[in-house]
């Protein structure tokens, strides 16, 4: 049977959420809650990959197993027993014959969350960006509209050891809210490169302070990378991915918070 899964997880205790050496991920954790399970190791399959520190909504997963007396419901509060409490899982339904949560993906969105005020609330410690300085939101506005489209965003990816074989992307759009002290930016592409979300946040921030401006597209680069400090810089409190939009998915969910992953496939 093939189980998927909705998860939530506050991102500050995990190095990211692909398996690697130590453990300290969530994919470790949540296949150790797995092998507790079924007695053996059971793989899990993301829909991407989160970067340490990021949180996430509803990301979507999907893992094998032939433990078939519990019942998908079951698997929540099973689950949910053995994960420690930054990570549960929100649903679990048997999926379609053929699913995948990575390759039937369609999109992504990430959300970056910005307090815009001279005081940090103690609230949105560790979960937004503080800028107690003036922001130029339409500017801000106007330059992300420059960013959406199909680009080259090989400027900005962060290095990682390894040059991406293929940097061309689309962001379908990057969205601007305000609501009091907090800003919030929603980018929504055919995929994001490491880091992407953090340097093109740093690049538009530039810009609203009105310390950089973008021009025609030959320019974006010579100011991403100019701007590459300030991405890296960047908190990794506000960059929260939101999600994986499947294939065949429900497209009735809304979105009211901005932290973690958004499946489409629905709570």
């Amino acid at each position: 049977m093939r189980l998927k899964l909705i998860i939530a997880y506050d991102g500050r205790p995990f190095f990211g959420w692909q398996s690697q050496t130590g453990g300290q991920t969530v994919q470790d954790y949540l296949e150790t809650a797995l092998a507790k399970i079924c007695g053996t190791r059971i793989v899990l399959h993301g829909s991407g990959r989160t970067d340490a520190g990021v949180h996430a909504l509803a990301q979507c997963a999907h893992a094998d197993t032939e433990h078939s007396r519990l019942k998908p419901a079951a698997w929540v509060l099973a689950l949910n027993a053995h994960l420690p409490r930054e990570i549960r899982v929100l649903k679990c339904t048997e999926a379609k014959p053929g699913f995948h949560a990575r390759f039937d993906a369609k999109g992504k969105i990430y959300t970056y969350r910005i307090w815009n005020h001279p005081v940090h609330s103690p609230f949105e410690q560790g979960r937004s960006w503080h800028l107690p300085g003036p922001l130029d939101l339409a500017q801000l506005t106007a330059s992300a509209a420059q960013l959406t489209g199909t680009h080259d965003y090989a400027a900005f990816a962060a290095n990682r050891g390894k040059r991406e074989d293929d940097t061309v992307r689309t962001v379908h759009r990057i969205d601007l809210s305000k609501r009091g002290s907090l800003i919030t930016l929603t980018f929504e592409g055919n995929g994001f490169l490491y880091k992407m979300v953090r340097l093109m946040t740093g690049t538009l921030i530039r810009c609203a302070q009105h310390r950089d401006e973008l021009g025609d597209e030959d320019n974006l680069a010579a100011v991403a990378n100019n701007d590459n400090r300030t991405g890296q810089l960047l908190l990794r409190d506000g960059t929260t991915g939101v999600g994986s939009l499947q294939r065949g998915a429900c497209r009735g969910n809304s979105v009211t918070r901005s932290m973690g992953w958004l499946c489409a496939t629905g709570l």
